[in-house]
């Protein structure tokens, strides 16, 4: 089933195709997110926790440094602090003083944290299900041309 951006959002036209691109990308990922939110809701966890944790099983068994998740978040505008300290008081991860650099922090995920992201992990087939509405060749053809939009310099108008 299609169901088309001009429905969801009750609007007739668009001035462009470009102009319907940037409201058909906008709208379908606060559309994922609201979708993923509720896939983590049952964990306790938001979408920037979840990405942390994710982040921080990547470079397990070494601890990440703040800097080094900031670079690795999707979403560039979280304040990866003060996740880092909510998933510290969750036991999902723990901070301590960075043995070469004593004004720096280390962040490590905790066996707590790999065993949720392991449990995670065994429903993601469910979550991927949700995508095979188009095929796998036509994932990586989208995928492709979502690179290639970001590829774009942005910052020069």
């Amino acid at each position: 089933m299609v169901v088309k951006l001009e429905d969801e959002i009750k609007q007739k036209s668009f001035k462009s195709p470009y102009q319907k691109l940037i409201v058909n990308i906008l709208y379908t990922g606060g559309w994922m997110n609201l979708i993923q939110s509720g896939h983590f809701k049952p964990y306790g966890l938001s979408l920037p926790q979840y990405n942390v944790l994710r982040i921080l099983r990547g470079q397990y068994p070494n601890p990440c440094s703040i800097n080094l998740i900031i670079d690795r978040m999707l979403d560039k505008a979280s304040n990866a602090s003060r996740i880092v300290d909510k998933l510290v008081l969750k036991n999902l991860a723990e901070r301590n003083i960075c043995k070469d650099d004593r004004r720096a922090v280390d962040v490590l995920i905790t066996k707590k944290g790999l065993d949720l992201l392991t449990e995670i992990d065994g429903k993601s087939a469910q979550w991927e299900e949700q995508f095979h509405g188009i095929t796998s060749k036509q994932a990586e053809k989208l995928n492709e041309l979502l690179d290639k939009f970001r590829g774009n310099d942005f910052y020069n108008f």
